[in-house]
Parts: structure tokens; C-alpha cells; sequence
């Protein structure tokens, strides 16, 4: 393996295991914001135990997050220092506000939402967790409007080879942006919402075990409780798909446009069609240049209303894109010593077909079954009944995984499928002419392979302990239940100062 590949492999092992995260704690701070909300206006303890088990396990998720994350930050200098000093300029302050303004006031927030149940009044200890969870999606939004410059460059102008960031504004008015961000919220509520399906569903099973060991009779509130804990779970992964749908559906238009070759590769679409017909499977090498060997399960004309809005449009197939692109950004790369191996080769402009076309049927596949669980769990539990069978609490836990492996897949074709680009160039029909940068070119230079891939075996290695460390806590404080984290009841005559209680008991 070349010091490119080891580069890239580091950076996906990383970023991936980091944005296992992500999702699941910007989703769950929402919804645990919204449990509370409905505990401070309703007074029923019910909501009360919701907001504080499902936010002791978001603190957890949140606290490797952060932990996770710091690599991200130092990569871009260990591995990737050309990269870095390309878009520098650009990045500086988007990163910025998501560190000195997001970040800032998540941290703080969340601060005094733990240690504030009894030392605040409900409703600005309320206001903590909405500033708080309002604040991760901010938060969100600054980092996707750094990685949407990368897909559509805006908002610069090219000094002596570099971008100059002449507007932020721009940059964080991206239509990339504006599209990605509604499109990878409502991935987090999808993977929130199995969430809680998954452990809700243990939960009654497991109470209604140790109910019948002891011979007493199920804690109700508890049932019901974990029961609309699901029930709230289900209702959010299907209003979570139907958002992505609307959503993703505006991104493709938006890729077909300034990333044609991305969305051809999504469908291993080797010839130009009209109209064009989307790809639901493929039997065969999808990465054959003339994919006759390929047999592909089609539905005619979804793919041209994907791309342009309507059923008759052309598509431009891999075949017909690659000679625009050497015209346009020439056939070989620069004779640039820097470029180490890459120096003069022939450019790839065809990223991996294998991984474009099955990481976008991934994404659309493992999300659509996570909407089809809601709808299951939905009918099943409707009048406060609960299925039954060996199979469903097993069923309902693999289902916690389906939107992550999603979340992953989505992103896994994003980045992968603007190679050979790091900073893809597309300037129209916004975009600034000039701006781009070969992934070839972004890797450090005074990195050897050796000590690239030392680092690699060390951080696959510490994200492996890691993630024991996340399971273990999650298993440990899941079985927990409410339990582990409400007080016991007052006895009468009991002071009411300390209704919220802290998350020490």
C-alpha cells in the first residue's frame, strides 16, 4: 500500500467510528429535550423517568463523541498538511464558529443541565437542555457547510494558486449545504428513533421476566412507560424517512448537477440513457466499462425525474463523462514531484463503481427498513399492546443498527464517489471556476508509509478499546432501566425542593 491509500484508510476508520456518534446524539438530545418539555408541562413522572435514561445514555454517546472526534482535527495536519493549507482559508472560519460559538455553548449548556436539576428552577433548567440540543445541530451545521465547500468550492477566488475566502456568507449559504443539512438531521432522528425502539422493546421483555421470577406483578407506569418510550421511537423513524426521502431528493438533483460523475457512478450507469432508469439491483461486475455482463433490476424513467425532475431527461452515463473531464481538467496529472507516484500518471476519473453503487442502495435500503420497523412496531403496539414471539426483541435490537449502517453508507458515497477530487471542481451553475484539489496532491509529504501506517494500527487499535468502553457503559446503564437513575419515592411529609433530583442516584 502507497502512503495515498494508508492516508485514506486511516482518515474512513476514523470518521466512520466517529460519526457512530454523531447521529445518535444529536437525535436523542432533541427528543430528550422534548421529553422534558412534555414532563415540565404536564408534571406526569412518566416523562420525568423518559428524560433522564435516555439522556444518561446521550451523555455517554456524547462523552466518546467528543473524545472520537479530537483526532478528526489533528488528521488534517498529520496526514493530510497539502489539504490543509488549500483550504485553510476557507476552513478557518466555519471550524471556528463550530468550536468558539456551537461547541461553546453546548458544552456549557450541558454543564448546567446535568449538574442543575435541583440547583435550577424547571424552566431555565428546560431552557439548558433546548440551548444544549439546539446547539449540536448548529453545530452540525458549521461542519457540513466546511464539507460542502468541498463539494461545490463558493464563496472565493483564487490568489497564487490557493482559495481566498472573500465571503463566508456564501460558504454558509452553499446550496450543498442547505440541501445536506435537512438531509443528515433527519438521519439523526432515524437512528435516534431505532434507538429507542430497540432498547424500549428489551425493557418490557426483560420487566415482565423478572416479574414473573419474582412472582409480583409488572410495574405499570414502568410498561407504560417504556412503551411509549417505543411508541415515540417508531412515530420518529418513520417522519425521519419520509424527510430524508424529500430531502435526499433534492441533494440527487443538486449532485446530478454539479457532480455528474458521482450520480453515474451511484448507478453504475456506463452509457448515457434517455430516459433513464433507476437501478434497484445488480447481478454481475459493475465495474465493467461496457456493463454488459451486468444484469440490473430497473425501474424505467425514475432515474431522469431523479436527476431533472421529469421522466424523459438524458443522464450522462461514466463512459460519456470521462472525455469531458480530461478536456476540461487534462488526462494526467501534474509532473509534480509532490504528487510522489501520482506524478505524470494517467487520471482516474471513474471513482470505485462497487462502492458508489452499493453505498447509495445502503443508504436507501438500511433507511427505508428502519421506517418499515416503525410502521411494524406502530401497528403492532397500537391500544397500548405489545407484540409477542421469540424473534421480535432480537428483531427490534438489529434494528437499532439499520440507520446507522444508512448514516455510514450515505457517507461512505459521498466522499468516495468525488474521487479522484478532495475539493471537487464543478462551477456551474454556482460554483467558482479553478477551485479544485486531487486527493493525489492533499496527502502529507513529509509522512512516510511506515509511520502512516503506525498510525493507523494505533488509533484502529485505541478506537477498538474505545468502543468496548461505549458498549460496555450503554449495556451497563441500559439494564439499569429507570432505576438506576430516579431517586425512590418520597415518603409523606417529604420536602417537594428536590422533585427533579440529580442524575447521581
Amino acid at each position: 500500500m502507497d502512503l495515498l491509500d494508508i492516508a485514506r484508510w486511516q482518515f474512513g476508520i476514523t470518521t466512520v467510528y466517529h460519526f457512530l456518534m454523531v447521529p445518535l446524539t444529536i437525535g436523542l438530545a432533541i427528543l430528550v429535550a422534548g421529553m422534558q418539555t412534555a414532563w415540565y408541562r404536564t408534571g406526569n413522572r412518566r416523562y420525568l423517568k423518559m428524560t433522564k435514561f435516555w439522556g444518561k445514555l446521550m451523555l455517554i454517546n456524547f462523552a466518546m463523541g467528543v473524545v472520537t472526534g479530537i483526532v478528526q482535527e489533528f488528521q488534517f495536519g498529520m496526514a493530510w498538511s497539502a489539504y490543509s493549507r488549500f483550504v485553510g482559508d476557507v476552513f478557518g472560519a466555519p471550524l471556528a464558529m463550530e468550536g468558539l460559538l456551537a461547541f461553546f455553548v453546548e458544552s456549557t449548556f450541558l454543564g448546567l443541565w446535568i449538574f442543575g436539576w435541583d440547583r435550577l428552577s424547571k424552566g431555565v433548567h428546560l431552557a439548558c437542555a433546548w440551548a444544549f440540543s439546539l446547539a449540536t445541530v448548529l453545530s452540525a451545521y458549521f461542519i457540513l457547510a466546511a464539507n460542502s465547500w468541498m463539494q461545490h468550492p463558493v464563496g472565493v477566488r483564487m490568489v497564487e494558486g490557493k482559495p481566498e475566502l472573500i465571503s463566508i456568507w456564501a460558504v454558509l449559504t452553499n446550496s450543498t449545504v442547505l440541501a445536506a443539512f435537512p438531509h443528515t438531521i433527519f438521519g439523526c432522528f432515524a437512528v435516534a428513533g431505532g434507538f429507542l425502539i430497540g432498547i424500549a422493546a428489551w425493557q418490557i421483555v426483560r420487566q415482565r421476566k423478572q416479574a414473573d421470577e419474582a412472582g409480583e406483578p409488572v410495574d405499570e407506569e414502568d410498561r407504560r412507560t417504556w412503551h411509549g418510550s417505543m411508541r415515540l421511537g417508531a412515530w420518529v423513524a418513520v417522519v425521519a424517512f419520509a424527510g430524508l426521502a424529500i430531502s435526499g431528493d433534492v441533494q440527487g438533483k443538486l449532485m446530478f448537477d454539479q457532480q455528474p460523475m458521482k450520480m453515474a457512478s451511484a448507478e453504475a450507469l456506463c452509457h448515457s440513457e434517455a430516459p433513464a432508469s433507476f437501478s434497484i439491483f445488480a447481478v454481475g461486475d459493475v465495474r465493467s466499462p461496457n456493463c454488459e455482463d451486468v444484469k440490473s433490476l430497473t425501474v424505467p424513467y425514475i432515474l431522469s425525474y431523479l436527476a431533472e425532475g421529469d421522466f424523459t431527461s438524458e443522464v450522462d452515463g461514466v463512459n460519456e463523462l470521462i472525455p469531458r473531464y480530461q478536456a476540461e481538467y487534462g488526462t494526467h496529472y501534474p509532473n509534480d514531484p509532490r504528487l510522489g507516484q501520482f506524478a505524470g500518471q494517467p487520471i482516474d476519473y471513474q471513482p470505485l463503481l462497487p462502492v458508489t453503487y452499493w453505498g447509495f442502495r445502503f443508504m436507501i435500503g438500511f433507511g427505508g427498513l428502519a421506517a418499515l420497523g416503525g410502521l411494524v412496531v406502530l401497528w403492532l403496539t397500537r391500544k397500548q399492546r405489545f407484540p409477542k414471539g421469540k424473534l421480535w426483541v432480537p428483531l427490534a435490537l438489529l434494528g437499532i443498527g439499520a440507520p446507522f449502517v444508512g448514516n455510514i453508507s450515505g457517507w461512505v458515497f459521498t466522499e468516495m464517489g468525488r474521487q479522484p477530487f478532495v475539493v471537487a471542481p464543478n462551477p456551474n451553475p454556482s460554483g467558482v471556476d479553478g477551485v479544485f484539489m486531487y486527493t493525489a496532491s492533499a496527502v502529507s509529504s513529509g509522512v512516510t508509509p511506515g509511520e502512516m501506517l503506525t498510525s493507523v494500527i494505533s488509533l484502529t487499535a485505541l478506537y477498538g478499546v474505545l468502543l468496548v468502553v461505549e458498549v460496555f457503559l450503554m449495556i451497563r446503564f441500559a439494564r439499569g432501566g429507570f432505576a438506576a437513575v430516579m431517586p425512590p419515592e418520597k415518603e409523606p411529609g417529604e420536602s417537594d425542593s428536590d422533585e427533579a433530583l440529580s442524575f447521581a442516584y
